[in-house]
């Protein structure tokens, strides 16, 4: 019986720590990073319509890549704010996706990066893993929906997070901070929606951004899709009103077109 008590207290031990080995996070910092870099860049190279100079941020790769290293290094801990941790993977994941674009100017669309025998929506650049963040192999994806979606339940960061392309909604001239973020993800959504060249609203017709049909239940959690909207758009919308989704242009966001 002893042996057989032995065995089992070794394999539960095991257990135990396999699990807890999966569920191991990342290396956090103990404070949160300062932005103020990543808003230098962008207010030079962000125009006010939300197209970017990427010729601009290429020829300040070396400050872009510096604060990539400030993210990597930095990534959130326990004792940071929900607001730091909010700003910061929204900032990650635009700076990021940025540098990603910079590395492979000139190109036509972010889709042109995709694997050549990549399965639709399964293996994508969105998918695959380049760049570190706590130690951590990362991927665009694993910010936006494993973290942004999943522990913050925060819709409007469909309207902050950037694609780098047209029908995206515009990359904001400005970090996201933590005292601000709630106002800034406020005045995107509102941008966004009010935007005709991305989404058409009228009192009993909407035709607004496939991002509202790829996520349609980040924005339904106890009110409607059109109640969403109405919250944010300029035009009192008929409860009633008809939804359509608009095709997404996914040809590059850049002020040039790529020799």
């Amino acid at each position: 019986m002893k042996k057989i008590y032995s065995i089992m207290m070794l394999i539960l031990a095991i257990a135990i720590v396999s699990c807890s080995g999966g569920n191991q996070s990342f290396a956090g910092s103990p404070t949160a990073p300062d932005h103020t870099a990543w808003t230098e860049l962008l207010s030079k190279y962000v125009e006010d319509n939300g197209m970017v100079n990427y010729q601009g941020f290429i020829d300040e790769k070396s400050e872009l890549q510096a604060y990539l290293d400030v993210l990597s290094n930095n990534a959130p801990g326990d004792a940071w704010t929900e607001n730091e941790k909010l700003a910061y993977w929204i900032n990650a994941y635009n700076a990021f996706t940025v540098k990603l674009i910079v590395d492979n100017y000139p190109l036509e669309s972010i889709k042109d990066l995709n694997p050549t025998l990549a399965v639709p929506t399964v293996n994508t650049i969105w998918s695959k893993e380049w760049f570190q963040i706590g130690g951590e192999d990362f991927s665009l994806d694993r910010i936006e929906h494993k973290i942004l979606r999943k522990e913050f339940e925060e819709p409007r960061i469909h309207f902050a997070v950037n694609c780098a392309s047209i029908s995206c909604p515009v990359l904001r001239s400005e970090a996201y901070t933590a005292d601000k973020v709630d106002r800034q993800l406020d005045e995107q959504t509102r941008i966004f929606l009010n935007d005709p060249s991305r989404n058409t609203i009228t009192e009993k017709r909407i035709e607004v951004s496939k991002i509202f049909s790829w996520f349609g239940g980040d924005f339904k959690k106890g009110q409607s899709l059109v109640e969403f909207i109405d919250r944010y758009t300029k035009v009192d919308i008929d409860e009633k009103a008809k939804v359509r989704f608009m095709k997404y242009d996914w040809n590059l966001n850049g002020i040039e077109s790529p020799n």
